[in-house]
């Protein structure tokens, strides 16, 4: 196998089902050289939505074949509004046309929807299967394909149906960001700027000062974003993989989030675009609670206006809002519960019970 130049290597610890996340240009094309690495056997699934699928399958497919194995691409429908166990239940009737075994293997190809999908249908079939990440999206390359959270979402929230089932390795082709519209590009550097604000203040300076870059995805401009960001994910996953504890700080922004993309039926906005909205707003929510000071706040809401999201309030109400986080998997004790500053680079997780603040905050909303 042939070692790409300026290859990124960051382990994933996690005892027997440690893993190592791989980042260079043209990995894509060596999808199969890593699955005979890592031991799997024919036939191997290729999982992706169409769209994914037109513009990568076939060098994925080629890359497998040349390995030796005998795969086939299983495309579904593009969109969240796709990812749902009916969905999932026509990957399933595809799985038993390919007849793969235990000791075959799911590739998950494209972006948070497919990896959540695919490594749902790996988690699941035949009780478990092993399955690797191939993320073509930014925010699946800095986040989504790192750490084993897999599932689909339900009518009542995001993410409640799931499973961790971690993946035998990820394999990040930066050069894939240059297919992704600019819209999706932004979408993904909202995760890029969470880490930052709950892990690394000097990550945040560097999405700031490079911006322009990263938005027009300049030849190089994610070789070390990219691989940053995975070992700050894989630090977190590996003190606390089932998120009883320091991986909720991942969930910045996604309390408020995740129930704006819920409410707006999934269609309305990006789940970068959610995210950037609930940043902003659990800032100001810890800013009311007296944990995070004004400068942050001021200083979160400038990086993700300068990074252009569309940060205009969604029309929904504060009732609706608050309903639908009581029915996310973060609540926990039946009350909600928020990662907020406290600077950028630190956050603590805190319960609010006082819904009239919640409500408050939700109402003087400024994004921009």
């Amino acid at each position: 196998m042939t070692v790409p130049a300026q290859l990124s290597e960051i382990t994933v610890g996690l005892g027997d089902r440690a893993y190592v996340i791989s980042v260079a240009n043209g990995l894509i094309d060596q999808v199969g050289d890593y699955a005979r690495k890592l031991g799997f056997h024919s036939p191997l699934a290729i999982i992706a939505d169409d769209a994914v699928a037109e513009i990568y399958g076939d060098r994925v497919k080629r890359s497998i074949e040349s390995a030796g194995f005998k795969t086939e691409i299983i495309p579904f429908p593009t969109g969240e509004t796709n990812k749902h166990l009916q969905t999932i239940s026509a990957l399933y009737d595809a799985m038993v046309q390919l007849k793969p075994e235990r000791d075959g293997g799911v590739i998950a190809l494209g972006g948070g929807v497919a990896g959540d999908m695919a490594g749902f249908v790996a988690a699941t079939y035949l009780r478990g299967m092993r399955f690797i990440q191939v993320p073509t999206t930014l925010l699946a390359q800095v986040d989504a394909s790192v750490g084993g959270k897999v599932g689909v979402d339900h009518a009542g929230g995001k993410n409640l149906i799931g499973a961790f089932h971690q993946p035998r390795a990820v394999l990040i082709d930066p050069d894939t960001l240059k297919s992704l519209d600019p819209r999706q590009v932004r979408s993904g550097l909202a995760e890029v700027i969470k880490h930052g604000v709950i892990q690394d203040a000097e990550l945040f300076k560097r999405t700031g000062d490079s911006l322009d870059a990263l938005l027009a995805v300049e030849d190089g401009a994610y070789n070390e974003i990219v691989p940053w960001n995975c070992r700050i994910k894989a630090r977190v996953v590996e003190q606390d993989e089932h998120e009883h504890g320091l991986r909720a700080i991942l969930n910045y922004g996604h309390t408020i989030g995740h129930a704006v993309e819920a409410l707006t039926g999934y269609e309305t906005l990006l789940h970068g675009e959610a995210v950037a909205i609930g940043m902003i707003a659990e800032a100001e929510l810890g800013e009311k609670l007296g944990v995070t000071p004004p400068g942050v706040v001021k200083a979160i809401r400038r990086l993700i206006q300068k990074a252009g999201f569309p940060l205009e309030k969604p029309k929904l109400t504060a009732d609706a809002m608050i309903d639908s986080m009581f029915r996310d998997k973060k609540v926990k004790s039946g009350q909600l519960r928020f990662v907020l500053p406290t600077r950028i680079g630190e956050v603590k997780i805190e319960a609010v019970t006082d819904l009239e603040l919640i409500r408050e905050v939700w109402a003087n909303y400024h994004g921009a």
